[in-house]
């Protein structure tokens, strides 16, 4: 026989134990788990919906200009980026004169989604650089603006090393 008899208190202080550790583990998983989550998407899904009809106007405008901008991006060894974007008309002409901005955004993450600013390097061509670009998928995103409206828009999927 055993000189440590089970009793009542001793199941119930083990049930308590067990199932305080499973509530346990299961609360820091939960936090965990909304504390590495970015979000929704957008922020306002209605506002969103509000503007949805302008973005069709404006890919139908961008589609009927006839433009071929290119984008290449390049990682260097010190973790920067190098964007180069070049915008030529539907005749093949270099479009001077636009102002072109980008972000990298993580697809996974908004919160590592990082600015790239563009400035004109030459006639039709555009450059900016990013700090600390971390290796993997990343979407380009590149915005023409002239007159302050935007006449561009453009989201790649690219893999940087």
């Amino acid at each position: 026989m055993s000189s440590n008899p089970l009793t009542g208190t001793k199941v119930f202080l083990m049930l308590v134990a067990f199932f305080g550790l499973v509530i346990g583990v299961n609360a820091t998983m939960m936090k965990l788990a909304i504390a590495t989550l970015p979000g929704t998407d957008v922020d306002s899904p209605y506002a969103a919906g509000l503007v949805y009809d302008r973005e069709i106007s404006a890919a139908q405008d961008q589609a009927a200009r006839k433009w071929k901008v290119t984008a290449h991006v390049e990682r260097r060894n010190d973790g920067g980026a190098s964007v180069q974007v070049e915008a030529r008309d539907a005749a093949g002409q270099p479009i001077s004169g636009l102002k072109f901005g980008g972000r990298l955004e993580r697809p996974t993450d908004k919160r590592a989604d990082l600015a790239v600013e563009l400035s004109e390097s030459g006639i039709g061509l555009y450059r900016g650089d990013a700090a600390s670009v971390a290796p993997g998928q990343w979407d380009l995103v590149i915005e023409g603006e002239a007159r302050g409206t935007r006449v561009f828009m453009s989201r790649n999927r690219v893999i940087l090393n």
